[in-house]
Order: structure tokens, then C-alpha cells, then sequence
């Protein structure tokens, strides 16, 4: 039988993780395309490096979910409580795991048109706003939940 403490570790575990993911794909999907464009223009390495390094927020949003649930992570935890971590835990590393690749995706296509010699990093930063505001609205939902258990 499953004692509570551990349904919450699993979801903060899943938070961890699975936000983590997230930003390490995302980052390597801007880093290849940094890769490429860098041989046809490496003056603009400063930005393609901001781009690259979008998608790393989400895993630090992750991480940022830990410190707001881990005050509940005590043993004598309720079932209810335990399932508010699990599902927020899940929740936010989803929601990270899935706005960081697509981020990465956004970024990479900027990184491919700076480096084709087109003037697209502002409109590239503000594109990949989108896909950062969801991973904003599961940490503020993440938070929520961390207040009402």
C-alpha cells in the first residue's frame, strides 16, 4: 500500500523531471540551430545565444514548484494533500515539459533567419513569449495549490 508521502514525492519527482526534460530539449533545439547558423554568420553568436537559452526557464519553473509544495512534504501529510502535490506536480511539469520544446522550436526558427541575414531577434523574443506564458500560468496555478494545502 501507498503511504501519502510518497504519492507527493512522485508528483514533485514528475515536476523535477519532466520540466527538466523539457529545457534540455529545448535548449539542444536551439543549440543545433545555433550550430547551422553560426556557419553562414558568426557575428550574431550573442544573440542566437539568448534564444538558445529560452527554453532553460521552464526547468527552473520546475524547480521553482519545488520550493512553493515542499513545506507539505512532512510525514504526516493527508491523502488530499499528497494528491494536490501529485497533480500539481504533474500539471506544471507537463505544461513545462511541452512549452519548452515548443519554445525551442520557435527560437531555433529565429536563429535559422538571423542567421540567413534577416532581422528577426525582436520578433523572435516576442514569439516565444507564447509558449513561456503557459509554463507562467501552471507555476502561478502550482502556487495557488501550495497556498490552499
Amino acid at each position: 500500500m501507498m503511504n501519502e508521502i510518497i504519492l507527493a514525492y512522485i508528483g514533485v519527482g514528475l515536476m523535477l523531471g519532466l520540466s527538466g526534460i523539457g529545457s534540455a530539449y529545448g535548449v539542444t533545439i536551439g543549440g543545433n540551430a545555433t550550430i547551422g547558423a553560426l556557419k553562414k554568420n558568426d557575428e550574431a553568436f550573442g544573440n542566437y545565444m539568448v534564444l538558445c537559452a529560452l527554453p532553460g526557464t521552464q526547468g527552473l519553473y520546475g524547480f521553482l514548484g519545488f520550493f512553493l509544495l515542499k513545506n507539505v512534504l512532512v510525514t504526516g501529510i493527508t491523502w488530499l494533500q499528497a494528491a494536490a502535490v501529485f497533480g500539481a506536480g504533474l500539471g506544471l511539469g507537463l505544461v513545462c515539459l511541452f512549452s519548452a520544446i515548443r519554445q525551442g522550436q520557435v527560437c531555433a526558427n529565429g536563429i535559422i533567419g538571423i542567421g540567413s541575414g534577416y532581422d528577426v531577434f525582436g520578433k523572435t523574443l516576442i514569439l516565444a513569449v507564447f509558449p513561456e506564458l503557459y509554463a507562467i500560468v501552471a507555476v502561478a496555478a502550482t502556487f495557488m495549490i501550495s497556498t490552499m494545502i
